[in-house]
């Protein structure tokens, strides 16, 4: 069978960013490019890898004018990790796309045309902000073509780093990462090395077998580490080993924990967590409040903007002390404790057990008397039985998953009537989605981007609604 011929399309001048960070152009017949590895103001020629109907998918292979807008990528790794996908891109022309990609969505499919746009608030922070990391071992390293076209012997195929994308066997080896704080780099590559040299087994993925399965490593604001690893099997002497090398050398570690998983995935969810050292858990605060973080909690990845995004949700709400508000999405119950203290009463919806159990016991923590949570999925709890036998809320926040709100969902909202609502989004495609089908009843006063993914095409967006 016949490889097929690759086309390149030759320069394409970039005009506009895309969704999941592609920049697009347009070919001199008028069709639609969307160019990965490249940025608007550059002019590129592309190797198409899908021919669609009214546009192609295609890599910029060879830059023919660089950018205005182009910077210098910080990270040795950039273009082959595929996390950062704008590190080459100046971060306030990554804040002027994120503003605009919002207030379009809002626009164009949400309908709306008359709000206040909020500046974006960018991050003080552009590189080290993630409090949470997670990495995997490899026995199949991800060669470059150099070294595959090489007869060199370039040592070992053990790794431990990312999945490159689109080849979840194959991992990448990090010398560096400028996403999470230092120790982080030094206590990767220590384990790693140390790994290496006492002939450690790294994980077969295709093979389902090897010691070490994944390495997570997570701080609070305090400095203080929280390390898991999960391992494929108990080989007990050479874990402890590894892991009083780890704490000699690492003092900053407060707890370190390990998993067993011989299972076809990495989800942890349903695995016994083991504690090695220290409570098994990091304590964080925010701004008075505590919250106990463990191995399967969910928290916000950084945390100064997450506290900036609470700041400005409870600055939405406008609560006067007096008001029942609904805190759908509550997740382990953040936002809503957040809130609880300029409230009357906060009643939160979750899906998942375990966050629920956290928002409680975290509510407990608080001292608040004021939160009250249930579980379970949103369309089904969140009924027209709830709406009866709970008193009717004041403000509304949600705060749903990518996809965002269930139709029902929203229309039991629009049966709930609140006087506001304040929505908070990491997709504000299905966020405008959902305004469209309430802008009868509530008009759109303001949008609020929040950047808590610098170097990446992510965007939260704050919306706030207020009834007719």
């Amino acid at each position: 069978m016949k490889k097929k011929k690759s086309v390149t399309l030759e320069n394409i001048s970039l005009f506009a960013a895309g969704a999941k960070g592609v920049a697009i152009g347009k070919t001199e017949e008028g069709k639609t490019v969307l160019v990965s590895g490249a940025i608007p103001g550059d002019v590129v020629n592309a190797r198409v890898k899908k021919s669609k109907s009214k546009y192609f998918e295609a890599e910029a292979v060879e830059i023919l004018t660089k950018s205005l807008y182009r910077v210098e990528p910080k990270c040795i790794h950039f273009g082959t990790c595929g996390g950062c996908k704008w590190q080459n891109m100046s971060y306030e022309k990554q804040l002027e796309i994120k503003q605009e990609e919002v207030y379009n969505n809002i626009k164009r499919i949400g309908g709306v045309e008359d709000f206040e746009t909020v500046k974006i608030l960018g991050a003080e922070e552009q590189y080290f902000y993630r409090n949470k990391m997670e990495f995997s071992f490899s026995n199949a390293r991800w060669l470059t073509q150099y070294e595959i076209s090489s007869e060199e012997n370039f040592g070992s195929r053990d790794a431990l780093g990312f999945h490159i994308p689109g080849m979840w066997s194959k991992i990448l080896d990090l010398k560096e990462c400028w996403l999470q704080e230092d120790p982080s780099n030094a206590m990767r590559l220590a384990v790693r090395n140390y790994a290496v040299e006492n002939g450690l087994d790294f994980f077969d993925v295709k093979d389902q077998k090897g010691f070490l399965r994944t390495l997570m490593m997570r701080q609070n604001s305090k400095g203080e580490w929280m390390v898991l690893f999960q391992l494929y099997r108990e080989e007990k002497e050479n874990r402890e080993k590894l892991f009083q090398f780890l704490l000699k050398n690492f003092p900053q570690i407060k707890t370190l924990v390990y998993a067993i998983n011989p299972k076809q995935n990495d989800s942890i969810y349903d695995l016994n967590v083991n504690i090695y050292h220290g409570e098994g858990f990091l304590m964080e605060e925010m701004d008075g409040l505590q919250f106990k973080i463990g191995p399967k909690s969910f928290f916000q990845t950084n945390y100064k903007q997450a506290l900036e995004l609470y700041r400005k949700t409870l600055e939405f709400a406008d609560l006067k002390g007096d008001e029942v508000v609904y805190d759908l999405y509550t997740g382990t119950g953040t936002i809503a404790q957040y809130v609880a203290r300029n409230a009357k009463q906060v009643i939160g919806i979750e899906s998942v057990q375990e966050a629920i159990d956290a928002a409680i016991e975290h509510a407990q923590l608080n001292g608040l008397t004021n939160t009250t949570f249930y579980c379970g999925d949103m369309k089904n709890v969140f009924n027209d039985e709830f709406l009866e036998n709970h008193p009717k809320a004041d403000v509304l926040i949600t705060d749903p998953p990518r996809d965002g709100m269930h139709q029902k969902v929203v229309e039991q909202i629009l049966k709930l009537a609140p006087e506001r609502i304040v929505y908070v989004s990491c997709n504000s495609a299905t966020q405008a989605r959902d305004i469209a089908l309430m802008k009868d009843d509530y008009k759109v006063v303001k949008i609020l981007p929040v950047d808590m993914f610098p170097q990446t095409h992510h965007v939260e967006n704050i919306a706030l609604l207020i009834k007719k």
